[in-house]
C-alpha cells in the first residue's frame, strides 16, 4: 500500500543505501555515540539546514531550532538543550545563527499579526524597541537586516547569561558562544564578532559596522548587566 509520503520513504532508502556504499560502517559508528563539538541554535526556517551549511555529517552538530532563533530565560526547552549539550555532550562551541529574511524578524519589524507566535515574537519586538533610534532611520530592508543581526547578538548574550553557561565557565569548562547570520541569497555565513569565551569578558560589539551597539557588559564580580540603547 502506497502512503501519501511514500516519496520520502523512497528518498530515505536511497540515501541510506548511498551512505552505506560510500562510507561503510557509517551507521554503525553513528549508533554507538554522538560526540559533537558544536551546538547550533538556529531558526526553524526550512531553508537553513544546519549540517549542510557548515558541511558536517549527522552526529557532528547538536541542533536546536525555533522561530527566530530565540533563547528566552523562561524557555525550558532551549535551556534543557543547552544543558544537555554542555554538561553531557561537552560541546566546545555554541553558535546562535540567524538569517537575513527571517520571517519572524520581519513580522516583528513590520508589526504584523501572525497568531499565537505574536507572543513569542514579542522578544524580537523588544530588541527593535530598545534599538529603535539606531534602526528607524534606515531604509526598510537595511533595518530588517540589521535587526536580524541585533536579534542574534541579543540571543548570544542570553545564552551567556544562562545559569548553565555561567556555571560551566565557573568550573573552568571551555565554551565559546558565537553569533552568526546566514545569507539566503548567497549561502554564506557572517560572523558578527561577538564571541564570548568566559564570564569576565567585556563585550561591546556593533551589530553592524555603523548601526547598533551591543549589549552586554561585565560589571563588578556579580554578573552581567544589559546596556540599553
Amino acid at each position: 500500500m502506497t502512503t501519501p509520503l511514500q516519496d520520502l520513504f523512497d528518498n530515505n532508502r536511497a540515501w541510506a543505501w548511498r551512505m552505506g556504499q560510500e562510507r561503510p560502517g557509517f551507521f554503525e559508528k553513528l549508533a554507538r555515540q554522538q560526540s559533537p563539538k558544536y551546538l547550533w541554535i538556529g531558526c526553524a526556517d526550512s531553508r537553513v539546514p544546519a549540517n549542510e551549511i557548515v558541511g558536517l555529517d549527522p552526529g557532528e552538530v547538536f541542533v536546536h531550532r525555533n522561530v527566530a532563533n530565540l533563547v528566552v530565560h523562561s524557555d525550558l526547552n532551549a535551556l534543557s538543550v543547552i544543558q544537555f549539550a554542555v554538561e553531557h555532550l561537552k560541546v566546545e562551541h555554541i553558535m546562535v545563527v540567524g538569517h537575513y529574511g527571517c520571517g519572524g524578524v520581519l513580522a516583528a519589524a513590520r508589526g504584523l499579526r501572525v497568531g499565537l507566535s505574536d507572543n513569542w515574537l514579542r522578544h524580537v519586538q523588544d530588541v527593535h524597541l530598545r534599538h529603535r533610534q539606531r534602526l528607524n532611520h534606515l531604509p526598510q530592508e537595511d533595518m530588517e537586516n540589521v535587526l536580524c543581526e541585533m536579534n542574534v547578538i541579543e540571543q548570544v548574550g542570553n545564552v551567556a547569561l544562562s545559569t548553565v553557561i555561567q556555571d560551566a565557565w565557573a568550573r573552568g569548562q571551555r565554551i565559546h558562544v558565537h553569533g552568526w547570520v546566514y545569507g539566503l541569497k548567497d549561502g554564506l555565513l557572517k560572523d558578527l564578532q561577538v564571541t564570548m569565551r568566559h564570564a569576565g569578558e567585556v563585550v561591546e560589539k556593533s551589530a553592524s559596522s555603523s548601526q547598533g551597539t551591543s549589549i552586554f557588559k561585565r560589571v563588578g564580580s556579580s554578573g552581567w548587566t544589559q546596556r540599553r540603547s
